[in-house]
């Protein structure tokens, strides 16, 4: 069950063209990116794709996966996973409306608590447990978004996990560490796909006001993410990065310690970066090179 690719997202509601109204056509590369770093996914053969967004507690979500931007003004619903007349119970998640059909469900897969051999790598040392389906945190409310308009190309499923603003840096590396060691609950090989904005800093109008450090830090995180630079990604502080509104510090954590946890040799691609309200946003892909896998 090898790890063999991520994406990196922000997740800005207005990313999606309904709530961004005139301004959409300005997010506009923005969402070509992000489709084609998920396109991306499949092509490196990713049979499960683990979401990893911020939220309020470190914890794997129940599925199914279900969330409305009604809070951003958008009465519309997204759902990955069975809906009310969609697989029946004991299949895995797969994209609502997909049509990519349900995924038998695997031993040791939903439902039910974690085991030793837990699909989300939630039983790292201080990790969360599972937590019952419900409203999906923001970051995975655009994550579900961003899957659902680009239909993979074979039956997929998908697991989502929420890791805390707060959590340390050791947490968050080991809980990418932990997602390596069980591995999704898939006889194929799985991606992540990680959500993040970089600093809301960027200039007056700046939803967290204008701080000076802000366009460094950022530029910092797109040379990592353009590297495959797992360091410098877990050299980031976590209490610069709350004083700089970075939204995606400790997804991008997780990730660090999952590609460091996996090993072998990486490659990074910078597909997007910009803040055209304020607010870093960056798209990137990580993609497998060697032939060894773990």
């Amino acid at each position: 069950m090898p790890l063999v690719a991520a994406a990196v997202c922000p997740h800005p509601p207005l990313i999606v063209p309904e709530l961004a109204g005139t301004a959409a056509p300005e997010l506009a590369d923005l969402r070509a990116a992000c489709a084609v770093a998920v396109t991306a996914l499949y092509a490196a053969g990713a049979r499960t794709v683990v979401l990893v967004g911020s939220g309020e507690h470190t914890a794997e979500l129940e599925p199914p996966y279900r969330g409305s931007f009604t809070p951003w003004g958008l009465p519309r619903t997204v759902s990955l996973g069975p809906g009310p007349t969609g697989p029946e119970p004991g299949s895995v998640p797969v994209l609502s409306g997909s049509g990519s059909g349900s995924v038998p469900v695997l031993s040791g897969s939903h439902p039910g608590p974690p085991g030793p051999g837990s699909a989300a790598g939630l039983r790292a040392p201080g990790a969360g447990l599972r937590e019952g389906s419900g409203e999906l945190p923001l970051s995975l409310l655009v994550g579900a978004w961003l899957v659902d308009r680009v239909e993979p190309p074979v039956p997929t499923a998908w697991r989502m996990v929420s890791v805390a603003p707060d959590a340390s840096v050791d947490r968050c590396a080991a809980l990418g560490a932990g997602l390596v060691a069980n591995g999704p609950v898939s006889d194929g090989p799985w991606a992540l796909l990680v959500l993040g904005d970089g600093s809301a800093c960027h200039g007056p109008k700046a939803p967290g006001y204008d701080d000076p450090r802000a366009g460094a830090y950022d530029e910092g995180v797109a040379r990592a993410l353009a590297g495959a630079d797992v360091d410098a990604l877990l050299g980031l502080d976590p209490v610069v990065s709350a004083e700089l509104k970075v939204a995606g510090r400790a997804a991008w954590q997780v990730l660090a310690g999952a590609v460091r946890a996996a090993g072998g040799d990486w490659h990074g691609e910078l597909r997007h970066h910009s803040a055209p309200y304020g607010v870093g946003y960056l798209v990137a892909s990580w993609t497998r090179t060697d032939g060894r896998v773990r």
